[in-house]
């Protein structure tokens, strides 16, 4: 929804809001957030917010560490959980320097530019996600185990399925925030659920994905539940992946809605953009050790090919004759940051069309059966993190699109953690203290 500071303002005061978070995401995409008195909303607006950046591990090492937060006024959002009298809102931030300039490191303002460009170019994408996480039981000092909330299976019933509750729990909160979940099930793994979401602008879709996590640990720790989105926190078990579905308008016409029963060469080229740069982008979408140990296990990717049918590839582009047909994209996970990870795929796309990349053949065969004949012929994603931060240093494709210093501190803040992981004598542990207590 649209509003101006002034409507701001006055929701404020005609909600009895006496409290706001203001809300912004590192290099990483952790969501940080800074609280203040309402009253100080008019002056914030005005100047903005000064904390000191330097003391975030996940942002840039700048020699001038100050800088401003300022509230967007349209992602203002009332917390549900919070007391009704002496309201809760919320706002998401741009991130500035004392000067007015953008931060290089504000991934909402990274995706704001990539979308700009697309419709630059006459393209306007539209972005759903499927969003899959565990929840695990805690023990008698409040702190989680890897006890599974349940051992339901995909798509089962409650009782058996003991998330049920919990979800919709989840998706009526997000609701009183103004965002729609389309969909919610029990996932293969116990404990594991999926909630998916309709097609939204990429600003949003990226706003509404740092919100649901935020809500999604709100509500299990709510219901004495943790809820995790690593990748993989069960050993031999289905990970949690981020599906992250693209559609492109060109005008008022859908660029992947399929033409005489196939896609258009906009969509073909499109495609191919994202598949040639995908291995170069996989540091950007699954950013930890512990999201290389999901490929190529149980229906994860793990090669670099694309199917119209076919849910065990990289990519999927359905022929279904429907006004919202997108693509979808199954590598990425939940440790990305959003904005920059749409904001890559939005620009991949668009070098696809630019440089008229082909479309190979799609891969029809069942990976897990495949000839190793066949299996050769296809590229592999980045198969650790090592190999991802290789991949994403000989990069021109990210050295075109990314901020040059906030490519190297990501990068640089990588290789940190590939030694801590390599010194670790125990691995499991390293990940579970690393990751499983914060993600």
């Amino acid at each position: 929804m649209k509003y101006t500071e002034k409507e701001v303002l006055q929701f404020v005061e005609e909600n009895d809001v006496k409290f706001v978070k203001l809300m912004f995401c590192d290099i990483f995409g952790s969501l940080k957030t800074i609280s203040v008195i309402a009253g100080e909303l008019p002056k914030i607006f005005r100047e903005g917010l000064i904390f000191d950046a330097s003391k975030l591990g996940g942002f840039l090492n700048v020699t001038a560490s100050d800088l401003r937060l300022f509230p967007d006024p349209d992602t203002l959002a009332l917390l549900p959980w919070r007391p009704q009298h002496g309201r809760v809102v919320r706002f998401f931030c741009h991130l500035k320097y004392p000067d007015g300039t953008a931060f290089e490191g504000d991934g909402r303002f990274f995706l704001k530019t990539a979308i700009a460009y697309a419709k630059g170019k006459g393209y306007n994408f539209q972005i759903g996600t499927s969003c899959e996480f565990y929840c695990f039981e805690k023990d008698d000092t409040d702190m989680p185990t890897k006890r599974p909330h349940d051992y339901a299976g995909y798509c089962d019933a409650a009782p058996v399925d003991r998330g049920e509750n919990l979800r919709r729990d989840i998706c009526l909160t997000l609701e009183q925030m103004d965002i729609f979940p389309e969909s919610s099930r029990h996932e293969t793994g116990p404990g594991q659920n999926e909630i998916d979401f309709q097609y939204s602008n990429a600003l949003k879709a990226a706003d509404n994905l740092v919100t649901f996590k935020n809500v999604v640990k709100s509500v299990a720790d709510r219901n004495g539940l943790y809820a995790t989105f690593m990748p993989k926190p069960i050993v031999d078990n289905c990970g949690s992946g981020l599906h992250i579905m693209l559609m492109c308008m060109k005008g008022t016409e859908n660029v992947f809605k399929p033409q005489l029963g196939g896609l258009s060469k906009e969509a073909e080229r499109m495609i191919a953009g994202i598949l040639k740069n995908v291995g170069d982008m996989t540091l950007f979408l699954n950013t930890t050790t512990n999201s290389y140990k999901r490929f190529g296990s149980l229906l994860a990717p793990k090669y670099i090919s694309w199917s119209h049918e076919n849910y065990a590839q990289l990519l999927r582009a359905p022929l279904a004759d429907t006004d919202e047909n997108g693509i979808i994209l199954r590598s990425a996970d939940n440790t990305c940051n959003p904005y920059f990870a749409m904001g890559l795929l939005i620009y991949a796309c668009i070098d696809g069309v630019i440089n008229k990349e082909e479309l190979p053949k799609p891969f029809n065969f069942n990976i897990g059966s495949a000839d190793e004949s066949e299996l050769a012929k296809l590229e592999t994603l980045p198969q650790s993190l090592k190999e991802a931060v290789e991949r994403a240093e000989k990069s021109e494709f990210l050295a075109d699109r990314l901020p040059e210093h906030m490519l190297e501190r990501f990068i640089a803040i990588e290789k940190e953690l590939i030694i801590e992981y390599e010194r670790a004598a125990d691995k499991e542990q390293f990940e579970t203290v690393r990751y499983f207590y914060h993600l």
